[in-house]
């Protein structure tokens, strides 16, 4: 039996124990973590320094903030969401009552990926344990420094039977997609997504896959384009545009092309200086590989800002390239970096066309005052979630379910959408014995007769 066997077997042994499904159990395993999480934070900031050279405020206001309004979130609905819920019963069951009860599934298994290494691995767990799961977290090793404080953390609040991590490279998952998990929830790219359910099938494991793919922004003619500009610098080159729902590429109308770039020059020097190279405070790009990918997509030609790389630190600066088409090199892929492609439009529709020529996205943005627009887009693309006037802000929500379509993912987390993700909904009729619907068996004299009109 391998190690990961008897880890899996020590786990499952104690969610037999009923342990986790007791409601003060997780309560108190949530308020366990959020202490837990307070007490490593200068850690957490360190590490994530060194990995990815986030900057204090980055990595509390995207990693750490706000996984405290998570916990807290679901702390507060945990009894609510854990009840028995009564629903409707047909007059054809009369005498019965129906019920839906959410059960968690056993041991959970968590990949979580490197852009996010700490926020991306903690908050499916948190709905795993207001759910009653154990879980196994498998981090990314693309952030050795996040991964050993998350080790550390978990192993010093969690006994291993309940919580427990395992840190590994590439051979580490593939040997933990082996082993018979109850429910398996990945974050990452989508080839590796392909992987991971293929592996899930091979033991009936259901799945939960957050992915990415290449999500638009559309800049329309009559968008607040100062305030479009400054959300969208911060959207997208936050965290070194390595985040799964930046605006990937922007369709501007070609009546407000120039003055939209002007004001996002201004909102990029605003937020990240004239030096961004030098600047102290802007994430670098996680390893070499990814570097030398990103900057073989830059176009010396359609560069129209930024484009300064250093190697030896592994940054990038905020770039904006123009007059970009779909035949571009940078439009066949996520990016999954601070390159900007514009792509300028006249008519809506060609938008809407082209972008639903593509793959699912998990994201998408609009700019526009007009609510015909906003309805226009919302109808007519299909995506995982977005904002009117803003961007990747709806995924700090806990009132909104978080997940892609089609090939940008699977399924959903946050707030109750991550209770569920991690429930099986069990259904339940309770059944009177005080009389007997007779019609139903195949005795009755007239039956099908009496069946037909009955139900008809």
């Amino acid at each position: 039996m391998s190690t990961y066997s008897r880890m899996l077997n020590k786990q499952k042994d104690f969610f037999y124990t009923a342990k986790t499904k007791s409601i003060s159990f997780r309560i108190d395993a949530l308020e366990n973590l959020k202490q837990a999480i307070k007490k490593n934070e200068d850690l957490l900031m360190s590490a994530l320094k060194a990995d990815l050279n986030k900057s204090a405020f980055d990595t509390y206001t995207t990693e750490i903030g706000i996984l405290y309004e998570e916990i807290k979130f679901n702390k507060r609905h945990l009894n609510d969401w854990s009840k028995p819920k009564k629903v409707k019963t047909p007059i054809t069951h009369t005498g019965s009552r129906s019920f839906i009860y959410s059960e968690p599934y056993g041991s959970a298994l968590v990949i979580a990926p490197w852009n996010y290494p700490f926020q991306l691995a903690i908050a499916p767990i948190i709905g795993a344990i207001a759910a009653g799961n154990c879980v196994v977290l498998k981090p990314s090793e693309l952030t050795p420094t996040t991964s050993g404080v998350l080790r550390k953390l978990i192993s010093e609040t969690f006994p291993e039977e309940y919580i427990c991590v395992v840190e590994g490279g590439v051979e580490t998952s593939q040997a933990l997609l082996t082993e018979p998990f109850d429910y398996i929830f990945f974050t990452g790219s989508i080839a590796v997504g392909k992987v991971v359910m293929e592996a899930a099938a091979k033991n009936l494991i259901p799945v939960t896959l957050e992915l990415g793919g290449k999500s638009p922004t559309i800049v329309h003619e009559d968008a607040h384009l100062k305030l479009a500009a400054k959300r969208i610098a911060w959207g997208k080159f936050t965290n070194a545009g390595q985040t799964c729902v930046a605006p990937d590429y922007l369709y501007v109308h070609r009546q407000v092309k120039q003055q939209f770039l002007n004001e996002l020059q201004h909102a990029i020097i605003e937020l990240y200086g004239e030096h961004p190279l030098t600047n102290d405070d802007y994430t670098h790009i996680v390893s070499e590989k990814h570097f030398d990918r990103l900057t073989s997509l830059l176009n010396v030609e359609n560069q129209w800002y930024g484009g300064k790389v250093d190697k030896d630190n592994l940054v990038i600066e905020p770039t904006v390239l123009i007059d970009i088409n779909w035949s571009d090199k940078i439009m066949e892929d996520e990016i999954f970096g601070p390159i900007l492609p514009i792509i300028d439009y006249e008519e809506l529709t060609d938008v809407i066309n082209e972008v639903n020529s593509q793959p699912k996205p998990l994201a998408l943005y609009l700019f526009s005052e007009s609510n015909d627009v906003q309805e226009t887009v919302l109808k007519n693309i299909s995506f995982g979630g977005g904002c009117i006037n803003d961007t990747i802000y709806h995924l700090s929500s806990p009132h909104l379910p978080f997940g892609g379509v089609g090939s940008s993912g699977m399924g959903s987390y946050h707030g109750k959408s991550g209770f569920d993700t991690f429930s099986h909904k069990k259904s339940i009729m309770k059944q009177t014995t005080k009389f007997d619907i007779p019609l139903r068996y195949p005795n009755v004299k007239n039956g099908l007769k009496k069946i037909k009109m009955f139900l008809k």
